[in-house]
């Protein structure tokens, strides 16, 4: 939902959310971002939890944050995203502040406030500024789009039963039959 309607707003209006408050900029409009639910943060905690230990475990230099975290994907103050979890290759984009510019992959856990900006909106921005792959999961359809924007393919559609590639991490796989979501 968009906060103010007709004011365009900058990243300054970002940081002067109260606290607890989370909003995202996408193109200048403000998007409050609400708190995400159990199943959102039992799939946020496994998915961090395996692509860091395979990057750990294979002596890679890729860094993942889960959100809150921040990325400001264009050089203007009008954009400014939190994904559920940014992965950055690339670590001259890392500051202390978050990532400047694309990460590499991002994954989104759509909840159902969010669908519109997962599936839509976010598809369009992250396409824009160059991220490599994109996630969107879907708990309630139990699915997972994997789009591979670095080859502009279309997008692939698993199943929570299913074994996923990663394209930016070769080698790395993840299970999703081991989600233990009840």
């Amino acid at each position: 939902m968009s906060l103010l309607k007709n004011q365009l707003c900058t990243i300054d209006d970002i940081y002067a959310l109260p606290d607890g408050v989370r909003g995202e900029l996408i193109h200048g409009k403000m998007y409050m971002v609400a708190p995400p639910g159990r199943i959102h943060q039992e799939i946020s905690q496994y998915l961090s939890m395996i692509i860091g230990s395979y990057i750990t475990g294979h002596h890679g230099t890729c860094k993942i944050y889960p959100a809150p975290f921040a990325v400001f994907l264009n050089q203007d103050n009008l954009t400014y995203v939190e994904p559920d979890i940014s992965v950055i290759c690339d670590r001259s984009k890392l500051d202390d502040k978050g990532c400047q510019g694309a990460p590499d992959w991002i994954i989104e856990i759509v909840s159902p406030s969010s669908k519109t900006m997962d599936y839509y909106k976010k598809l369009a921005l992250y396409q824009s500024a160059g991220v490599r792959e994109y996630w969107i999961i879907d708990p309630a359809k139990k699915i997972i789009l994997v789009y591979n924007m670095e080859h502009g393919d279309a997008p692939v559609i698993y199943f929570f039963h299913n074994i996923v590639p990663s394209f930016v991490i070769p080698g790395l796989h993840i299970d999703f039959s081991q989600l233990n979501l009840q």
